[in-house]
C-alpha cells in the first residue's frame, strides 16, 4: 500500500517515435531508428544501442531535474490542462460550479502583485496559533488539527506533507470489507531520513544547506533568531530522523500493528492522544493501522522529551514552507533554489503559468479530470487498451498455471487474484464532488490550505463506509499508472496512454513492448515482495506454501543482486532490495507484456517492418519508452529515496528474457549476457 506500486515515468522524455498521422491503423513500427547507437552491442548496453544518439543530443531543459519520454508525454498532457484550465477561466464561469473553481484557483495562484502586497499577512493568523502554544497539551492539539492526508503511494517511507504524522485511509489489513484510517511517520524537510543518518560527504554537505535554507526562510518571512531557530529545528529533525523506518522497513507490511484507539497512550506516551484524536476530527474513531509502530512510538516520546520552544521553531519553519509557492517571491525563490537546484541541480524554475497548471491539478484534479477525459480520450482507446488488459492477464494466467515450482493450493489463490483484479482505464467512473471547497481568487494560500483540508475530510469520511474497489488514486491527467494490492485494482490514467506509450497506428509489438510493458508491470506488482503478501480479497495473508516461498524468496535475492551490481557514479551503487517490488514487476510484467504479444499473433510471424523484426521491434520500443537523461544531483537523491530503478537500467530488464537473446544475437562475453540458469524470470 504504502511503498511506491507506481511507475514513476515523469522522469523520461524526447522525440516521439515517428508521426502516426496519415498512416493506417497498425502499419507503423513504432520504434525510431534514428535514436539507435549502431556502434553499440545491444548485448553490451542495451540502453544506449536503443537510445544513444537520442541521449548524446538531448539536453535537459534548464527547469528540469531529468528529460525523457515520460517528458514528452508530459508535455501533451500539460498543453492540454493548459488550453482546458485557460478556457474556462475567460469563460467567466457561474460561481458556485467547479469551473468556477478552475478559475480562481489559478488566477489567485498567477495573482503574483497581489501576493507581495498581501506579504506574511495569510500565514499570521497560523504562526500566532504556533507562538500562543502554552503547554505539551496544547502542542497534541495542534499537531492533530495540522494532520492531513498521504494520498500519494509513490512514496515509501515519509509522509509528503511535513506534519509530524500522515494519515492513509484504505481497507484493514485483515478485515478486507472494513476501511480505517492508517498513521504514518512524518515530519522531515528533507525527503528522507537518509538524508539526517547518513555519513556520505554529499549528505552532510545537504544537510548544512538544508539549515542555512531553513534560517534564510526564518529571516525572509520576519521571524527573528532565525539562525538560532534553525539550529533547533535541524537538531529537532535529526533526532525525528532517527526515530523513523528506513525505505526498505516502510516496505513491509508485516510490520504494520492494528492499535485501539485506547492502545495510543500506553504504546506510544508522550501525546496527548485524546486532544490529538479529536483535533483531527476522529473523536470516536477506535480502529487504526499503524504502518511504522516503533517510530510513531518513538516520535510520540520526542514530544514529550523535546523543548516546546524547539517544537514552536519546528511548527513555524513548516507552516510557511508548505507555501512558499504562494508567498512573495523572495521566500518562492528561496524555496526552489533549495529544493530545485541545491537538491536536484536544477538550474531555472518553471514559469509561473506552468505552476499555477500543476497547482490547479493538484486542488481540483477531478475537476479537470472530468474534462479532460471528455474531450482527449476516445471510447476507442478505452476499449483497445481494455483489450490489451485482458490479453495480458491472460498471459500471466497462463504463466502461473504452468508454474512446475508453485503448489496446486499457493498456484489457486495467485490465478483468482487475477480473476478479481480491477482494472480502470482511463477514468473513473464517478468524481470528486468540490461543492464544499471554497476557492477565492485572492486567497491563494487560503485555497492551497483549504484544499488539503477538503482532501483530508474526504478521506476521513471514507472510514467506516464499504470499501470501494473502483475507487480512483489518480486523475485522468496524470502521466503514469498504479496497483492498489490492498485493493486488488489498477488505474492506467488517458494521460498515459498516448503515443509512444500507445498508438493505433504503431504495430502490436511497439505498442505491447511500450504501454504493454507498463500494464503488465502493474499487474506483475500483485505478485511482487509486497503484493505477494495480500490475498485476492486484499487481505494480508500468508497463501503460500513453505517451499513456494522460499524459491520466491530466492528468485528476489538474485534480481536484488543484480541490481546491486550496477554502478551510477564510482562508488554509488543501486540498491536492489530497496528497489525489488518494482524490478520484480518489471521483469514479470515485459515477460507477460511479450508472451500476450506472441500470443496476438496467432501462431504465426509478424511482419518485418523498417528492417526491424516483430521482437526486435518490442524489445527496441520498451527500450525506447525508458530513455531517461537525468542530472546527476537528481540521479543521486533518485538511488537515495526512489523505490523505482532509474530509468536507465530498468532498460536492462530485458537480459533476464530469452527472447531478447535470440532477437538481437546476444552472445557470452557480453556485458548484459547472463547464462540461461542465471536469468531471473520470478514469475
Amino acid at each position: 500500500m504504502k511503498r511506491s506500486l507506481i511507475l514513476a515515468l515523469l522522469l523520461a522524455s524526447a522525440a516521439c517515435a515517428q508521426s502516426a498521422t496519415s498512416q493506417p491503423a497498425g502499419t507503423l513500427s513504432g520504434v525510431d531508428k534514428s535514436l539507435i547507437d549502431a556502434a553499440v552491442k545491444p548485448g553490451d548496453d542495451f540502453n544506449a544501442y536503443a537510445s544513444g544518439i537520442w541521449a548524446a543530443k538531448a539536453e535537459i531543459p534548464a527547469d528540469r531535474s531529468s528529460i525523457g519520454v515520460g517528458y514528452d508525454v508530459f508535455k501533451v498532457a500539460e498543453g492540454r490542462n493548459r488550453e482546458l484550465i485557460e478556457g474556462t477561466a475567460k469563460g467567466n464561469p457561474a460561481a458556485g460550479t467547479d469551473e468556477r473553481r478552475i478559475a480562481d484557483y489559478y488566477a489567485a495562484y498567477l495573482d503574483t502583485a497581489g501576493i507581495e502586497r498581501r506579504g506574511m499577512a495569510p500565514v499570521k493568523p497560523q504562526l500566532d496559533r504556533i507562538a500562543a502554544l502554552k503547554d505539551k497539551a496544547a502542542l497534541s492539539s495542534l499537531l492533530g488539527a495540522t494532520m492531513r492526508a498521504d494520498t500519494d503511494p509513490l512514496n515509501a517511507s515519509n509522509f509528503h506533507t511535513e506534519n509530524l504524522f500522515g494519515l492513509f485511509v484504505t481497507q484493514d489489513l485483515n478485515r478486507p470489507d472494513v476501511t480505517i484510517p492508517y498513521l504514518m511517520q512524518g515530519g522531515l524537510g528533507l525527503p528522507d531520513r537518509d538524508y539526517y543518518v547518513s555519513a556520505k560527504p554529499e549528505m552532510a554537505e545537504l544537510r548544512t544547506a538544508y539549515k542555512a535554507y531553513v534560517a534564510k526562510l526564518l529571516t525572509l518571512a520576519g521571524i527573528s533568531d532565525a539562525a538560532a531557530r534553525a539550529d533547533r529545528i535541524m537538531a529537532l529533525e535529526m533526532k525525528v530522523a532517527a526515530a523513523h523506518y528506513d525505505i526498505i522497513a516502510s516496505q513491509d507490511a508485516h510490520r504494520a500493528q492494528s492499535w485501539k484507539r485506547g492502545d495510543f497512550a500506553g504504546k506510544a506516551p508522550g501525546i496527548d492522544w485524546n486532544a490529538y484524536w479529536s483535533a483531527a476530527g476522529l473523536p470516536a474513531q477506535q480502529d487504526f493501522s499503524v504502518w511504522q509502530p516503533e517510530a510513531i512510538t518513538r516520535l510520540s516520546a520526542l514530544v514529550a522529551s523535546e523543548p516546546l520552544q524547539s517544537w514552536q521553531d519546528w511548527l513555524t519553519f513548516h507552516q510557511i514552507n508548505q507555501v512558499t509557492s504562494v508567498l512573495p517571491r523572495a521566500i518562492d525563490d528561496a524555496s526552489f533554489a533549495f529544493y530545485g537546484s541545491t537538491l536536484n541541480g536544477t538550474p531555472a524554475q518553471q514559469p509561473r503559468d506552468k505552476r499555477a497548471i500543476a497547482a490547479v491539478n493538484n486542488a481540483l484534479g477531478d475537476a479537470v479530470g472530468k474534462i479532460y477525459a471528455a474531450k482527449y480520450f476516445p471510447a476507442s482507446s478505452r476499449t483497445e487498451i481494455q483489450g490489451m488488459v485482458k490479453n495480458i492477464v491472460a498471459a500471466f494466467d497462463t504463466r502461473l498455471a504452468a508454474l512446475p515450482w508453485l503448489a496446486p493450493a499457493t498456484k489457486e489463490e495467485a490465478r483468482k487474484k487475477l480473476k478479481v483484479l480491477i482494472v480502470g482505464v482511463g477514468y473513473p467512473d464517478t468524481w470528486r464532488d468540490y461543492g464544499a471547497l471554497e476557492i477565492r481568487a485572492d486567497d491563494p494560500v487560503g485555497n492551497l490550505e483549504r484544499a488539503r483540508l477538503a482532501e483530508y475530510r474526504h478521506q476521513l469520511a471514507k472510514i467506516g463506509k464499504p470499501v470501494d474497489r473502483n475507487e480512483w488514486w489518480m486523475t485522468p491527467q496524470t502521466v503514469n499508472a498504479v496497483n492498489l494490492p490492498v485493493q486488488n485494482a489498477l488505474n492506467f490514467p488517458a494521460a498515459i496512454l498516448e503515443t509512444p506509450y500507445f498508438d493505433a497506428k504503431f504495430d502490436a509489438a511497439a505498442n505491447y513492448g511500450a504501454i504493454g510493458a507498463v500494464i503488465g508491470h502493474e499487474i506483475s506488482h500483485s505478485f511482487d515482495n509486497l503484493g505477494a503478501d495480500f490475498d485476492s480479497s486484499g487481505k494480508l495473508h500468508n497463501w503460500w506454501t513453505p517451499g513456494d516461498l522460499k524459491h520466491f524468496e530466492e528468485a528476489g535475492a538474485a534480481l536484488a543482486a543484480q541490481y546491486d551490481a550496477y554502478e551510477a557514479f564510482p562508488g554509488l551503487h543501486l540498491n536492489g532490495q530497496q528497489e525489488l517490488g518494482e524490478n520484480i514487476a518489471d521483469v514479470a510484467g515485459l515477460t507477460a507484456a511479450y508472451e500476450a504479444y506472441r500470443t496476438s499473433l496467432n501462431g504465426k510471424e509478424a511482419p518485418v517492418i523498417d528492417g526491424l523484426t516483430g521482437d526486435q521491434r518490442f524489445f527496441l520500443a520498451f527500450a525506447q519508452s525508458w530513455r531517461t537523461k537525468m542530472r546527476d544531483k537528481a540521479l543521486r537523491a533518485r538511488i537515495a529515496t526512489d523505490v523505482h530503478a532509474p530509468a536507465m537500467w530498468r532498460v536492462q530488464t530485458v537480459r533476464n528474457l530469452d527472447a531478447w537473446y535470440s532477437a538481437f544475437k546476444v552472445e557470452p562475453g557480453q556485458k548484459l549476457y547472463l547464462a540461461p540458469d542465471k536469468r531471473v524470470h520470478v514469475w
